[in-house]
């Protein structure tokens, strides 16, 4: 039975009938292997495999290179089914209907439309089609009585720096319809946030929220620059700034932690860690403190006090669910359900809403926790 399917429990609870809070999952890495296959077939796209099955274990195995480079290069077959705007619409009804069937409540779906523009479509043309799926989606789900929320966050490329202004102003542009914040993505390492600066200056004077990935494929630099030129509220991944936490002794009950300054500012603002722990493993992102996910340093930064928050990143090339990822640390660190409360409230609070949007969802975990 694959992630999506498959129930997980603790406490003798479902994890995934739980109200759950996603910010860190990319749209062209939630594909169904069957809708890559029928996409592809209406294109006439070459893929590694013919049958969802198959495709299905092509895109795992490819993706435990533990290296971010190998990693995205599973997304050559992904973006290419996603080049039209009735592709794209399929692919965010299906993605928000995977989030509302694993307990998602609120999601934000990254995505980088200048990969999009194969066959014609301009960029307003493909966040139009995205927000177009999601819409089709969350009505849906309203219809049967159930309740989804659901924000666009555009990416840009950081291997392209130089279309970076353009797509910042693309998600000004429509964040009045259905987009909610601005990322960047891509490979980290050689391309701090400094290289775009002029941009989230931008963003910046228009008072759009933003997240940078750092701390995944580069170290403290690359975070310090997430932070400073990039103005970034939350941290996409951030694993890595574990790196300036030094353990200072341990004994049977307790481990004594001195912080860097730069970790302190960011546990001090509760800059939320979009931690996505398959993924970070898959990655090498954490291959600094082992090869499992018991060597995570996700307990460190949660016991510390640090805003952490779970996530999938890629579901499709990791065979996830955010349900799987909460059972996973669970397993590995003995959390009970507060624990897991706790990691939905922090997201909730670090979501890219008004303030009072977040208060429902954090009334709405509440409410889904205190049920069980």
């Amino acid at each position: 039975m694959s992630a999506p399917d498959r129930e997980y429990l603790l406490e003798g609870v479902s994890i995934n009938a739980l109200p759950k809070v996603s910010l860190h999952d990319h749209l062209d890495g939630g594909l169904r292997p069957q809708t890559i296959v029928e996409l592809a077939d209406e294109i006439g796209l070459e893929l590694p495999a013919s049958d969802a099955r198959r495709l299905q274990d092509w895109f795992e195995s490819r993706s435990n290179a533990g290296s971010l480079v190998e990693y995205l290069k599973t997304f050559d077959v992904t973006v290419g089914v996603m080049q039209t705007a009735a592709g794209l619409a399929r692919v965010a009804r299906e993605f928000v209907e995977d989030l509302h069937a694993d307990g998602v409540i609120y999601g934000e779906v990254r995505w980088a439309p200048e990969q999009h523009l194969a066959r014609g479509l301009s960029l307003d043309q493909t966040v139009e089609a995205v927000q177009s799926g999601i819409d089709q989606a969350v009505a849906q789900v309203e219809a049967a009585g159930g309740f989804i929320r659901v924000g666009q966050l555009l990416s840009s490329l950081r291997q392209n720096p130089g279309q970076t202004l353009e797509i910042a102003q693309l998600a000004v542009r429509h964040r009045d319809d259905g987009v909610v914040g601005f990322d960047t993505a891509g490979p980290e390492a050689g391309f701090p946030a400094s290289t775009m600066r002029g941009a989230f200056d931008y963003l910046a004077s228009e008072w759009f929220p933003v997240t940078v990935h750092a701390g995944e494929a580069d170290g403290l630099a690359s975070i310090r620059s997430a932070l400073l030129d990039g103005r970034a509220l939350r941290l996409g991944h951030g694993v890595r700034l574990a790196e300036d936490l030094t353990v200072e002794r341990q004994d049977d009950e307790s481990t004594y932690v001195s912080l860097g300054l730069l970790s302190q500012w960011v546990k001090d603002r509760e800059i939320a860690l979009e931690t996505s722990p398959t993924s970070n493993l898959q990655t090498g992102a954490i291959a600094r403190w082992g090869e499992t996910i018991a060597d995570h340093p996700f307990d460190l930064l949660y016991q510390l006090g640090f805003r952490v928050t779970v996530n999938t990143d890629n579901r499709l090339m990791s065979g996830t669910s955010l349900s799987r990822e909460l059972a996973l640390l669970a397993d590995a660190f003995g959390y009970r359900l507060d624990d897991l409360e706790a990691f939905q409230l922090n997201a909730a609070a670090a979501a890219f809403l008004p303030i009072e949007e977040r208060e429902e969802l954090l009334d709405r975990i509440a409410v889904g926790f205190d049920a069980v």
